[in-house]
C-alpha cells in the first residue's frame, strides 16, 4: 500500500489568497499549494500592493477591504486562469488603473462573459486587443453593486469571481446564472466565503450575495482532488492500493467523485473521514460516464481507459476544449498515437480498447500539465512514454516525477 502527501488543492489556494486579500486583518494560509499558478496569484497579488508572507508551510495576507493599495498597476497572471479571472475583479471593488496580461497560452482562453458582466455592473474595462481575451485594463472606482445575468457555460471561473466579488460591493450582487459548468467549484467558493464571513446564498439559478465584506482567518488548504485522481488511477490501473490522507467525506473538492467512476470500473474504493483509498482488483470495467461536474478528471479517465474491458464513453465535457489546450483532442491524438481506436464529438470521447499498445510513443503535452500527469498513468502499462513537454507540470505540482516515481516502486511497478 502506498501513502501518497497530494499537494494543497490550486483552486482552494487561489479563492483563499482572494478571500484574505479582501478580508479585514490578517489571514494565515496552512498547507497553500507551492507552484507556478499558485506563486502567480501571489505575485499578482503583491504588484497590486497586498502583503504576503511566506513561510514553508503557510503564508500570511495582510487584507485590505478598501481594495488594492497602489493605484496603479500592470500584473502578469502567467498562465494562471485563476489569475487571470480573479484578480480582475478583484482589482475593479479598489480605485486605480490597473491592466492584465497573460501569457500567450492564457490569452487564448475566453473572459468575455466575466468581463462582460463587470461591464454590465459599471465596471470601466476594456480589451485592448481581442475582444474577450487579455490584455485588459480596469479603472477602477468601486463596484456599486445590483443584478446582473452570467453564462457560466464555458467555466464555473466565472461565477466564481462575481461571488468572490459580491461582498466588496456597496450594494451586494444578485447573479442570475443561465448555464453553469462544474457546479461543484462553485460550492467550494460558496463554503469558502461563509467561512471568511460572507453571506451568501441560491435561490434557484439566482445567487444572493449580501455586502459587509470579509473577516480574516486561519484557513488550512486541503489536497488538491484533481491531483490525488493520477494516484487513485494508478491504483485502479495496476492493482496497486493508494491512501491520500487529507480527503475524506468532509472534502470540499468535487473531482474526489473521480473515485466514484474508478469503484462502478472496478476498484475498491474506501472514503473515510480524513482519507480516501483506491485498490484496484486486477481489471477495470469500460463505462459510460457525464463528466460536466469532474472534467479537469476527463484525461485521467481517457488515460486508463485503454486498459478497460470495453469502450468508455465520456460525456458532457464541451468545456475541456478551452483549458490549457483543447483537452478532449489533446486526449484523442495522444490516444490514436498508441494505436487506441478514439470517436469524438462536440461535448463527448469514446475510447474503444483493442490491440496491445506499442512501447516507445512520446505524448505531446499541448503545455498542458493535465495531459502530462495523466498519461504517466497510462506509462505504468506501457513502457517507454515520454513528453515533449515534461516540465508543464509545475504549473500545479512541480514534484509530480519525483512523486510519481515513488509511487511506482511502492506499488512494485
Amino acid at each position: 500500500m502506498a501513502v501518497v502527501d497530494i499537494p494543497g488543492s490550486k483552486s482552494i489556494t487561489a479563492r483563499a489568497l482572494f478571500l484574505a486579500a479582501a478580508a479585514d486583518g490578517v489571514t494565515t494560509l496552512t498547507r497553500p499549494l507551492r507552484s507556478d499558478d499558485s506563486e502567480g496569484f501571489a505575485e499578482g497579488l503583491r504588484t497590486l500592493g497586498y502583503r504576503v508572507g511566506r513561510t514553508p508551510d503557510a503564508w500570511q495576507i495582510d487584507g485590505r477591504p478598501q481594495g488594492p493599495a497602489v493605484t496603479d498597476a500592470e500584473v502578469y497572471c502567467r498562465d494562471g486562469a485563476t489569475t487571470a479571472r480573479f484578480l480582475p475583479a478583484l482589482a475593479a471593488a479598489g480605485h486605480g488603473s490597473y491592466r492584465f496580461d497573460a501569457s500567450a497560452q492564457m490569452r487564448r482562453r475566453p473572459l468575455l462573459p466575466l468581463t462582460r458582466a463587470l461591464r454590465d455592473l459599471g465596471v470601466d474595462l476594456r480589451h485592448e486587443e481581442a475582444e474577450g481575451h487579455h490584455p485588459l485594463r480596469i479603472e477602477a472606482a468601486g463596484v456599486e453593486g445590483g443584478d446582473v445575468v452570467l453564462d457560466a457555460g464555458q467555466s464555473s471561473q466565472y461565477l466564481t469571481a462575481l461571488l468572490l466579488l459580491g461582498p466588496l460591493t456597496r450594494k451586494g450582487l444578485r447573479i442570475t446564472v443561465t448555464d453553469l459548468v462544474s457546479q461543484p467549484y462553485v460550492e467550494i467558493t460558496l463554503a469558502m466565503m461563509r467561512t471568511f464571513g460572507a453571506d451568501v446564498r441560491r435561490d434557484g439559478a439566482t445567487y444572493l450575495v449580501a455586502p459587509g465584506g470579509y473577516t480574516a482567518t486561519t484557513y488550512a488548504v486541503e489536497p488538491d482532488a484533481s491531483t490525488a485522481s493520477y494516484f487513485f488511477a494508478a491504483a485502479a490501473l495496476t492493482g496497486g492500493e493508494v491512501t491520500v490522507p487529507g480527503l475524506g467525506t468532509g472534502a470540499l473538492q468535487g473531482d474526489l467523485g473521480f473515485v466514484d467512476v474508478l469503484r462502478r470500473m472496478g476498484a475498491r474504493v474506501e472514503i473515510g473521514a480524513d482519507r480516501t483509498t483506491v485498490a484496484g482488483t486486477g481489471g477495470l470495467r469500460g463505462v459510460t460516464v457525464n463528466m460536466r461536474d469532474i472534467s479537469d478528471t476527463m484525461p485521467t479517465l481517457a488515460a486508463i481507459a485503454p486498459f478497460a474491458d470495453g469502450p468508455v464513453r465520456i460525456e458532457d465535457v464541451a468545456n475541456t476544449r478551452v483549458k490549457e489546450c483543447d483537452r478532449l483532442e489533446a486526449c484523442a491524438e495522444n490516444l490514436r498515437r498508441l494505436g487506441v481506436e478514439v470517436a469524438t464529438g462536440p461535448d463527448w470521447i469514446e475510447i474503444r480498447p483493442g490491440a496491445a499498445l506499442p512501447a516507445g510513443a512520446e505524448i505531446k503535452t499541448y503545455g498542458d500539465h493535465r495531459i502530462v500527469m495523466s498519461f504517466a498513468v497510462t506509462g505504468l502499462r506501457t513502457p517507454g512514454i515520454s513528453f515533449d513537454d515534461p516540465g508543464c507540470v509545475r504549473k500545479t505540482f512541480p514534484g509530480f516525477h519525483e512523486a510519481f516515481a515513488e509511487l511506482r516502486r511502492d506499488i512494485g511497478q
